[in-house]
């Protein structure tokens, strides 16, 4: 490379200012989302994304026998270098050991710095090597390829990435947004029902607080979703996905706490933390979450009561729970609410809830008390749910 020669304009002068000095920097990102049918789109449309780097990618021990072993060989037979880690699948992966040792991993590979991470996987793997991407070399380039529901109309979206702590979920994070994310609903094909279902809940999550219409679509299409129909599939998702960025364009980096978007996740990550997130998963807690904010919303009188039962009772009719008693783990309430405290703690003294007032519309409150999250824990679904 030949040398370039700089010049800073007019030259700087020396400094003569006595007060305080004011820096300022912006940053903003623009990313495609791309909904594909196969295996085979996505290859090639990963390659083309690519343009000649090599991409490492990152799995979990699961998806590697299912679907990245084969989207690597596809990467290598077109031409791309292509390196391959994988880590124990589940949210206990989910921790600073694990993105450390992908750390370890990228430090010790020949990795340049225009090449690019590719995750492989769920919310667990998009988020620990999302994180490890933010910091490596100060910040890498990578691409999401989320292979479950939950992470492709939600986690794999938005750049928010991280890791859990036993004091809380997602303590260890940053936001760093992805190059790309690309979508193939054929990997769906391979998730079993309850993995369905924990995805879905994030889809009831964003019809209620923003789109009536999709709302109205999941109460008469579910059981076409859950029996993987790729039509009813393609629809949900592209829906779901858009739904996500429309939500987050506004405040991509969250400097605003009042966010609709945190509907069910305020006792949802409490949840979490106490069953020590890997027995309950996250869309099993978030939907428990929403129906606690749905009850506490009814008991105001802010919520009408028959619109609380529709998503009440569209959350049971998907198979999701309503109550902590539902869940797979035991739940003590002390410990519960000592881990919304923690989450109190950290977001500067106040625990904002989001609250439903209509399908499409919410209320955030500072102001839900501990009596009332105790008795909307102990109440049970509004009414019976005709399957």
């Amino acid at each position: 490379m030949s040398p370039v020669n700089v010049r800073i304009a007019n030259h700087l002068p020396m400094s003569t200012a006595d007060g305080p000095f004011q820096a300022s920097a912006t940053r903003s990102a623009t990313y495609n989302v791309m909904i594909v049918d196969s295996a085979a789109q996505i290859a090639s449309a990963l390659a083309r994304e690519l343009t000649g780097r090599k991409a490492f990618l990152v799995t979990d021990e699961t998806v590697l026998g299912l679907h990245a072993q084969a989207l690597a060989e596809a990467l290598r037979c077109g031409g791309t270098e292509t390196r391959l880690k994988a880590f124990p699948a589940g949210e206990g992966s989910k921790q600073l050991g694990t993105a450390c040792r992908l750390l370890d991993w990228l430090a010790e590979s020949d990795m340049r710095r225009r090449d690019v991470l590719v995750p492989v996987g769920g919310g667990v793997v998009c988020d620990t090597a999302g994180w490890a991407a933010s910091v490596y070399m100060r910040g890498i380039s990578y691409v999401n390829v989320p292979t479950t529901l939950m992470a492709q109309v939600d986690a794999a979206i938005g750049g928010k990435v991280g890791v859990d702590h036993s004091r809380a979920k997602n303590l260890i994070g940053a936001f760093h947004q992805p190059q790309a994310v690309m979508t193939c609903l054929a990997y769906l094909d391979t998730l079993d029902a309850r993995e369905m279902r924990n995805g879905l809940a994030e889809v009831v999550k964003k019809a209620s607080i923003a789109s009536p219409a999709l709302f109205r679509y999941l109460e008469q299409h579910w059981r076409q979703v859950l029996s993987r129909d790729r039509a009813a599939l393609r629809e949900l998702v592209r829906t779901a996905s858009s739904i996500k960025i429309r939500l987050i364009a506004d405040d991509p980096y969250e400097k605003d706490l009042r966010r609709p978007l945190n509907f069910g996740h305020t006792v949802g990550h409490a949840l979490e933390t106490v069953t020590g997130y890997h027995i309950v998963a996250h869309g099993e807690a978030v939907s428990v979450g929403m129906a606690v904010a749905v009850r506490i919303a009814a008991s105001r009188g802010i919520l009408n009561e028959a619109v609380a039962a529709r998503i009440t009772g569209l959350l049971q009719r998907i198979g999701l729970p309503v109550a902590v008693d539902d869940l797979a783990a035991p739940v003590c309430t002390d410990s519960l609410m000592a881990a919304l405290d923690k989450i109190r703690h950290i977001r500067d003294g106040s625990l904002r809830f989001v609250l439903p007032t209509s399908l499409g519309e919410v209320q955030i409150c500072d102001d839900v008390t501990d009596d009332e999250v105790k008795a909307a824990l102990r109440q049970r679904a509004l009414v019976a749910v005709t399957r």
